[in-house]
Parts: C-alpha cells; sequence; structure tokens
C-alpha cells in the first residue's frame, strides 16, 4: 500500500536495484508498515527542470493508506537526507507530494484494501 515514487534528473546508480531495495526497506520501516506491501519506483527522466535550472533534482510521491500527516515534515526530512546520501540530491531541489489514500482507492489483487 505504501507507494514511494521517485523520478531524478540524476542518472540513476549501477545498482538501482539496490537502490529501490533500500528505500523500499526504509519506507517500510518509517511507516511502520510490512514492507510486503512496500512499492519503489525510481526513474530517470533528463527533461526536467527545478527554478529554471536543470541542476540535480527529484520529484518524489509517498503515498499511503493511513500516511499521518503528523509526520509528513519527519518523513521529508528523512526522504532528503536519503537521496543526498543515494544521489547527492540537494534537499532544497527536492519536491516531495505526499498522499493519504482512501482504503476504497487503493486496489491489489483483485480487489481494494
Amino acid at each position: 500500500m505504501p507507494l514511494l515514487r521517485v523520478e531524478t534528473n540524476t542518472r540513476l546508480p549501477e545498482d538501482a536495484d539496490g537502490l529501490c531495495q533500500r528505500l523500499s526497506a526504509q519506507v517500510a520501516d518509517w511507516l511502520g508498515k510490512p514492507e510486503s506491501y512496500v512499492m519503489v519506483a525510481c526513474t530517470h527522466n533528463p527533461a526536467m527542470c527545478f527554478a529554471g535550472s536543470n541542476d540535480p533534482l527529484a520529484y518524489c510521491e509517498l503515498k499511503s493508506i493511513g500516511l499521518p500527516e503528523g509526520l509528513t515534515r519527519e518523513l521529508s526530512r528523512r526522504l532528503c537526507d536519503t537521496l543526498q546520501a543515494e544521489l547527492g540530491l540537494d534537499p532544497a531541489r527536492v519536491y516531495i507530494e505526499f498522499a493519504d489514500a482512501p482504503r476504497h482507492f487503493w486496489g491489489t489483487n483483485g480487489t481494494t484494501f
């Protein structure tokens, strides 16, 4: 049910699968959700700019059923710290959209949560 999408104009490391796996474990830990439900998608998109510049940047989406509004500031810090460590991104060039998905709008395995 948690989904983390990371779209960046920075080339992903050769170990992009490892990056996704590390992010998956972190999201599960941060949200207190089973990792078996976490999905992570990292994509390289060279056609991105922010503040009129194509310097390294990222747009992220973190969605989950029951995403606590009170955690978004901490989640932003943690995700920005991770992206800085993993991809060298300046946290000031990262946008994150948080979304709390209602159970009936999140489907899997032919049903909804």
